[in-house]
């Protein structure tokens, strides 16, 4: 519809949006036509917005000036939505680049660490990578595996050296007097009998002990577990190391409580029992007390070992119960033993579901515990 106003010829279109003219007549502006481009679905809002601040403008505004302007803004619209998008997509990529760039380091020292510890270096450790919880729990467990095999493989090789020195003793023993026969030295006949028996019996009783930890730590003990008194394990025990200790002048206790049954072996909780005193026995000046004592706890027994001797420096409190670990490494093997008994201690504790410790007593000496599970009504 076109209509007249002072002469000029404007379309009038039917519209929702009224200016007013400078006459005060109501003129109405029709939407643009169908023709026309329109703003897409994402910027609906916009278009209306825009039409009705275009509808408040004084004046007449013409159909062109008017779909123009509306190009105008559908343009400026779509190159902000282009940039914008554009922008998202050059932030994303980087952000993702710099995540996976983060992730990836980890990984990669990881494998690394990895490597070195294929190749036996055991004293590489992992930093934390400050990425999360669960990355600094692989660490830390990547690190207590480590220690573990730093650990292993030290104790290899102490016990590879300890096992030389201890092979060495005898046959250099037996090798000397093998050269006086040789070289003609009159050698009594009952005195190489009685070095060569003492010798081998050594070899023996150190290849049985290390036989036994071996398959105690493997798990390949043949156990026959029985309901026993504890106190029948102490007085047995007791009764065979008594003589030595008579011989040494040293005084041997018993201090037996009433106490539940434990599930055992008999043989073998004699031997745990028989290191320990033999232990004590050694470490034990002359005119020393070693106590043994039964002590009953809620669910447990207790078998305790105390002595009057030295006590234990607290640096190999952690360590006694090692194989072919020695307190003094000055002291010769007659007094002071192989290193296997107490290893051989816990590896039968152990399988018996017990546990065994060692600490020093206030005032001097050293108490060896051994703790089992109690399985029975409480006698003695």
């Amino acid at each position: 519809m076109v209509t007249s106003n002072g002469g000029g010829t404007r379309w009038a279109w039917p519209s929702p949006y009224r200016t007013n003219s400078s006459a005060g007549s109501a003129v109405w502006f029709a939407r643009a036509p169908a023709s026309r481009p329109t703003q897409a679905s994402v910027s609906r809002t916009g278009p209306r917005i825009f039409h009705e601040h275009l509808g408040q403008v004084g004046g007449e505004v013409s159909a062109e000036a008017r779909w123009h302007v509306e190009r105008a803004y559908a343009s400026a619209n779509a190159l902000a939505l282009g940039v914008g998008l554009l922008a998202a997509l050059v932030a994303a990529l980087a952000a993702s680049a710099y995540a996976t760039r983060r992730s990836a380091n980890p990984v990669t020292h990881f494998a690394h660490a990895s490597a070195s510890l294929a190749y036996g270096h055991y004293d590489v450790r992992m930093a934390d990578p400050g990425l999360g919880n669960e990355l600094k729990t692989l660490t830390d467990s990547f690190n207590t595996m480590a220690e573990g095999l730093e650990t292993v493989e030290t104790t290899r090789r102490r016990l590879l050296a300890d096992l030389g020195h201890e092979l060495r003793t005898p046959l250099a023993t037996i090798e000397a007097y093998l050269e006086a026969a040789e070289d003609g030295v009159a050698v009594d006949d009952e005195d190489l009998q009685s070095v060569l028996r003492a010798q081998t019996a050594w070899l023996h009783r150190l290849a049985d002990d290390i036989a036994a930890v071996s398959r105690a730590e493997t798990h390949q003990l043949d156990l026959h577990p029985v309901k026993t008194a504890p106190a029948d394990l102490v007085r047995d025990a007791v009764a065979a190391v008594r003589p030595r200790f008579a011989g040494k002048g040293g005084t041997l206790r018993s201090d037996l409580h009433p106490s539940p049954q434990v599930n055992v072996d008999p043989q073998r909780m004699g031997q745990v029992l028989g290191n320990i005193l033999d232990s004590a026995l050694r470490h034990t000046p002359e005119g020393g007390t070693v106590t043994v004592q039964v002590i009953s706890g809620t669910r447990s027994v207790e078998l305790a070992v105390a002595d009057t001797g030295p006590g234990i420096p607290a640096q190999h409190l952690p360590h006694v119960f090692e194989r072919f670990y020695r307190v003094d490494r000055a002291r010769d093997r007659d007094n002071d033993g192989a290193g296997i008994g107490l290893a051989i201690v816990r590896a039968v504790v152990s399988p018996h579901g017990g546990r065994v410790r060692a600490e020093n007593v206030p005032g001097g000496g050293a108490i060896v515990r051994v703790v089992l599970p109690s399985a029975g009504q409480a006698q003695i």
